[in-house]
């Protein structure tokens, strides 16, 4: 698990940092906006959020961690951002055209932006987060941005996206979260992870990067010259990083913080939380993520490098049992590295080698008898370590469970437990790992969020979040490549599900459960998840009852 203080943070530590604002308020379903009665918001005090485990670095531009958005999106702001039905709305792109042939989009910028360090916001700003940050060194960027050849600045306020061939799925990727926009005069002619601003960034958004005391917590400051008349309403956020799973459940219990999201929770705790009078939660504001739970198989090792192996492994695990055991019910089994969320789109199938038959084990025993590997006399046939995901509790639990049911077909499996930048490392540049157990937020379209973990393209060693698997499929990659320009939606939603029948066959990874994250969050913290992005967004409405 991440190397953290033994004790959490004191009540004097978060003093010095800001005065408490009260506890705080409901977020509302958007079936429920509309029947809410009115409430006047309240100005000032300090919302208290929990991020777990805590960042190794706040650098969103080119680590695509899921604990960092929390934070910086507070301070780094998109082009877009998105309403309920996720269709684009303005945010520093203020309108914007899109040619007929696709080619060709034309963003109009909000006028009178600054950054934090009294910069103001130009094209020029624009044209340098595309194509020298997020084009080069973002985890997305060499997909999401791949048909984009150049950002024309015929102006301050215009900025012209020229496009190799159609891409309709970037106007869904344009938030804070996937590609903020930063500061050119900052960034130039530094090495980006380097500069000084990582860790302090400087941004447009309506807080401020304050402090950062690390193992204990990370001050927002309220911009006083945010864009945006009036807002935001808070004075300041904290971000408050707690190791042990208990003590975060009782700060939420005893009011000491506000709002929990993710994972930051432990599920285990949930319902008991729900009952709580000072609590409520939601599982709206996440409409972007489409979570998975998965395994990834360093196709490098010679046991893995069989896809005997790798499917016997697959039909071993009970996914049911993950979702009912690991998860407390707030997920379903997933079938493939498409959510079914992707349902209403056409884009996800179900058609594919289905790993929850019901001789499942004799399938996975006969297919490693097949491969090379009889058991031993103590019953094993090899053994292969377990990277545990370093985000919460359950992941740990999760590969206790793994462990046992790898056992039931002669597999030993070994679990190791790292802090979180020793354990990117490990997986993501080092490649010295057999399994990992991470999680993947598909985003509102495949490109954003999935063909970085499975195209040959993203196998880029340092890059976190990425096809670290060593998986190369010229179909797969033809599939996605072909998916990516397509704009007919039948015919797209057919090479998706042919590249995931394939892709399900080639098991380069294990899909486990498509997880339902809940926020819990005080009943008197109001207007905090305001879209589909929930957490991933500025909390510039958010508001404190008094």
């Amino acid at each position: 698990m991440p190397a953290f203080p033994s004790q959490p943070i004191s009540r004097r530590a978060l003093l010095l940092a800001s005065t408490f604002g009260g506890a705080a308020s409901t977020a509302l379903a958007p079936a429920a906006l509309a029947q809410a009665p009115a409430r006047t918001p309240v100005r000032g005090g300090t919302m208290v959020m929990i991020v777990n485990p805590e960042p190794a670095t706040l650098a969103t531009y080119a680590v695509s961690a899921g604990n960092i958005p929390p934070i910086t999106t507070q301070v780094y702001e998109g082009l877009l951002t998105y309403d309920w039905a996720l269709k684009p709305q303005p945010l520093l792109a203020k309108s914007w055209e899109i040619s007929a042939d696709g080619r060709t989009i034309t963003f109009k910028l909000q006028e009178g932006v600054t950054f934090h360090n009294g910069q103001a916001f130009t094209s020029a700003d624009v044209q340098y987060s595309f194509m020298e940050i997020a084009k080069k060194v973002n985890p997305n960027g060499p997909v999401i941005l791949r048909e984009l050849e150049a950002v024309e600045t015929p102006d301050a306020m215009t900025a012209v996206f020229k496009l190799a061939n159609p891409a309709p799925y970037l106007m869904m990727s344009l938030s804070s979260n996937n590609i903020p926009i930063i500061c050119k005069s900052v960034f130039e002619g530094t090495v980006p992870l380097s500069n000084p601003s990582a860790n302090r960034p400087v941004g447009t958004g309506p807080f401020k990067f304050g402090v950062w005391e690390r193992g204990q917590f990370v001050r927002l400051d309220k911009n006083d010259k945010y864009w945006k008349p009036g807002l935001p309403l808070l004075n300041r956020i904290i971000a408050r990083f707690i190791p042990d799973a208990a003590t975060r459940s009782a700060a939420m219990e005893t009011g000491e913080a506000h709002y929990a999201a993710y994972s930051a929770v432990n599920a285990a705790d949930i319902r008991r939380m729900q009952a709580n009078p000072l609590l409520d939660s939601t599982t709206q504001g996440y409409g972007t993520t489409a979570a998975t739970s998965v395994l990834e198989f360093n196709m490098r090792r010679p046991h893995l490098a069989k896809k005997e192996v790798r499917q016997a492994i697959c039909y071993a695990i009970d996914r049911q049992f993950i979702v009912n055991n690991i998860l407390y019910g707030f997920g379903k089994p997933a079938v493939g590295p498409l959510s079914s969320v992707f349902s209403t789109s056409g884009w996800f199938t179900d058609q594919v080698r289905r790993f929850d038959v019901p001789n499942r084990l004799e399938i996975a025993n006969k297919l490693l008898e097949d491969a090379g590997y009889p058991r031993g006399a103590n019953g094993m046939r090899f053994g292969l370590h377990l990277e545990i995901n370093s985000f919460g509790e359950q992941w740990l639990r999760q590969g206790e469970y793994l462990k046992q049911a790898l056992a039931q077909i002669g597999i030993e499996l070994t679990l190791r437990s790292e802090d979180t930048a020793t354990w990117l490392r490990r997986c993501y540049t080092d490649y010295d790992f057999d399994i990992n157990e991470p999680f993947y937020s598909a985003g509102a379209d495949p490109v954003i969020g999935v063909h970085r973990h499975y195209v040959s393209s993203a196998i880029r060693q340092g890059t976190t979040f990425v096809n670290n698997k060593d998986y190369r499929s010229p179909e797969v990659d033809k599939l996605m490549d072909d998916a990516t320009r397509e704009l007919d939606p039948a015919k797209r939603a057919a090479l998706y599900h042919a590249a995931q029948k394939q892709m399900v066959e080639d098991s380069p990874g294990a899909w486990l459960a498509e997880v339902q994250y809940v926020t819990i969050f005080n009943k008197k913290l109001h207007d905090h998840t305001m879209g589909p992005l929930g957490t991933y967004e500025a909390f510039s409405r958010a508001w404190l009852e008094r």
